[in-house]
């Protein structure tokens, strides 16, 4: 195995749309590179970087992965992400740990959403990004559509560098400098339109330097010794080019030309800095691969043989096997035992992991996701990664009982492993909830739980928790007596509730004078009336905003006691809720919808019919942000909804509000269904 040293180490994350062969291109790597025998492939299943069997089943990859392979005398570390945007979270994770970014077009359908997603991620962190249009060999592929809409879409200008031999079933790809082809043994003669995008190269060159500019400006041209320098200015420093690169994975045309790229075009880890706080001070950490070991940790995995597995990269000094380092973010001591470098899912043990490697290591107890672990005496933290929040929710029921513990601790532990990932407890249904990015991001927890940890789980969209409340005030008696043949239950209470401003929760007011109910048992009347509203009078539902006025009661000397007293007050709740006009409340959803100009009437047209209300409409990103209040009933699944009319370029965020009437239509279903229910349990 070559050794790694800083300088001849490349990071590269792969990013892209759905389908547009990032693995198949990681896979492609591998290959000609002779890091394995043989060329991986997700369609037949056996992909080095799609391995886990989620990803197998589905013929896409479902999380980040990390391979790697030796090229002209560099070790080049591959992350590759899923290109769907329910596992769109691990792109989160690449960036941050890469020096560089390859940003793969499939030719044959242009700049989707998830490129444009994909893109302003790079962006946002700064990244130096390439451009491969992959599936050039195919009848349908326009490399020329692609790069409009690289211009349109992405608003940068594309340098072409690499461009296919004919517009679609290209058989080889042709460096618009020298007129070469990859494979590099035919040459094409010049023509107008080579000799224009030739020009274009050149142009960004001497854009990214005064003095090329004033050569340039003056001579007409550089030489090809200044514009092979050049390039590597283009991709560090001219945000506005982008330099492109075409091929096919899947036939290796272009391959070997992008494996350069990378290697010639992208800074070694001793060009970069990191922001970091040192002492709770913000400022950059520079890398010194003599110095104090900095490591990021930025995925975790669970091993069936290992165990916990952390995925770290070395941003500072070296980090060896069976050393001790701090977890600055917790504060507690980590025994770092045998360090690994990953091919996919097979591992390789290593001795050190310096400045610029990616590595693995087992069992460290408190790491998580986005942890700082330092070299003893060093306080250097590396801000937490910023995953993007899910919003989709499904209720998880146990499929055989008994199995409460194994599914909450296989939740917790996948929890761990997946930084868009969470789950809570509802506190007012009780339910277990997952929450993910969509549909699929949930399914392949929910199957991963099984697999991994044998917990087998029923799931159900979340029950929604409505309320009850009162509309007009009204009065009510408890009485709780029974005689049997030894001590008896005596207990009678009369109570006058009050309807409340919406929000305002529950009061309960003692007015009882001339003791005609003790002191002592005037808490039991508030406990009872508690337990009664949360079982509502309509449909089970908790009761909210109303006041309780407790005014008279009887006693008895010898019968009366706490229970009786509870008892009056659960039937006095309920004798007088009856009376006051009983109604259904649901919650309301703040909903921030964020999409293109051309889909806004579209999306106010379903909210619309979803009952929504639209608060307005104004710009953000270069999108359009949609507020607007929608009842959860109606958004539960909204994820879908959203992708479906933006074509997957939607974007959305979403939080409680307030509580509001159901509609009398609605609310006559929703107490029906809920009393069906009840008849089921009983």
């Amino acid at each position: 195995m070559m050794a790694m040293t800083p300088t001849q180490i490349r990071n590269v994350a792969l990013l892209g749309g759905p389908g547009a062969g990032k693995t198949s291109l990681a896979d492609t790597f591998l290959w000609i590179s002779g890091a394995v025998t043989r060329r991986g492939s997700v369609d037949q299943g056996n992909s080095v970087f799609d391995h886990e069997e989620e990803a197998k089943s589905r013929h896409h990859s479902v999380s980040l992965s990390i391979g790697h392979c030796t090229w002209n005398g560099h070790w080049i570390n591959i992350v590759d992400t899923p290109g769907l945007l329910d596992f769109f979270g691990d792109a989160y994770a690449a960036v941050r740990v890469v020096e560089g970014a390859i940003l793969v077009i499939d030719a044959t359908v242009g700049v989707d959403a998830q490129v444009e997603r994909s893109f302003r991620l790079i962006r946002r962190h700064n990244l130096p990004c390439i451009v491969f249009v992959n599936k050039v060999e195919d009848e349908r592929a326009s490399f020329e559509k692609v790069l409009t809409e690289i211009e349109s879409n992405l608003q940068v200008r594309p340098i072409p560098l690499w461009i296919p031999n004919q517009p679609n079933k290209a058989t080889a790809v042709i460096n618009v400098l020298n007129g070469a082809t990859d494979d590099g043994e035919q040459i094409k003669p010049g023509s107008p339109a080579a000799e224009e995008l030739r020009e274009k190269v050149i142009e960004a060159v001497a854009e990214t330097n005064d003095e090329l500019l004033e050569k340039y400006l003056s001579e007409g041209t550089l030489s090809d010794e200044e514009v092979t320098a050049g390039l590597k200015q283009v991709v560090l420093s001219s945000p506005q080019n982008l330099l492109v690169f075409s091929g096919s994975a899947n036939r290796n045309i272009g391959v070997r030309a992008l494996l350069d790229a990378v290697v010639n075009l992208f800074p070694s880890p001793l060009e970069i800095t990191v922001p970091v706080q040192t002492d709770g001070r913000e400022g950059n950490l520079k890398p010194e691969p003599d110095g104090s070991g900095v490591a990021f940790v930025f995925k975790l995995f669970a091993d069936p043989y290992v165990g916990r597995v952390s995925v770290f990269r070395v941003f500072s000094g070296t980090v060896k096997s069976d050393s001790t380092v701090i977890n600055v973010t917790t504060g507690r001591k980590e025994r770092v035992g045998q360090l690994l470098v990953a091919q996919g899912k097979t591992y390789e043990p290593i001795g050190e992991a310096p400045t610029g490697a990616i590595a693995l290591v087992g069992k460290l107890e408190s790491t998580r996701i986005g942890h700082t672990l330092c070299s003893e005496g060093v306080n250097v933290q590396i801000p937490p990664i910023e995953f993007p929040q899910g919003y989709m929710e499904l209720a998880v029921y146990p499929k055989a009982q008994g199995d409460e513990e194994k599914i909450l601790s296989s939740i917790q532990r996948l929890a761990e492993e997946d930084g868009v990932f969470r789950w809570y407890r509802h506190p007012e249904t009780g339910e277990t909830i997952i929450v993910g990015m969509g549909d699929q991001h949930l399914d392949v927890i929910v199957e991963k739980m099984k697999r991994k940890f044998g917990a087998e789980v029923v799931t159900k969209l979340p029950k929604i928790p409505y309320k009850e409340t009162i509309r007009k005030p009204g009065e009510g008696e408890g009485r709780y007596i029974k005689q049997t043949g030894g001590r008896g239950q005596y207990g009678v209470a009369r109570i006058r509730i009050e309807p409340l401003e919406r929000g305002a929760g529950f009061e309960f007011v003692n007015q009882i004078t001339g003791g005609v109910i003790p002191s002592k048992f005037i808490p039991s009347v508030e406990k009872g009336v508690r337990e009664a509203m949360q079982k509502g009078v309509l449909a089970g539902y908790p009761m909210v905003d109303f006041r309780v006025i407790l005014y008279d009661g009887k006693y008895h000397e010898v019968d009366s006691s706490d229970f009786a007293f509870q008892m009056a007050g659960i039937l006095a709740l309920r004798n007088a809720s009856e009376k006051c006009d009983p109604f259904l409340l649901e919650p309301i959803m703040k909903l921030e919808v964020f999409v293109p100009e051309e889909f806004v009437g579209d999306i106010i047209g379903d909210l619309n019919g979803k009952r929504g209300h639209v608060l307005g409409i104004e710009p953000e990103d270069g999108m359009r942000k949609i507020t607007a209040l929608v009842p959860l009933a109606e958004i539960q699944r909204y994820a879908a909804d959203l992708r479906s009319i933006t074509r997957g370029r939607g974007t959305y965020r979403v939080e409680f509000s307030h509580y509001e009437e159901v509609p009398s239509h609605l609310a006559a279903q929703i107490i029906a269904q809920a009393k069906a229910e009840q008849e089921k349990e009983r």
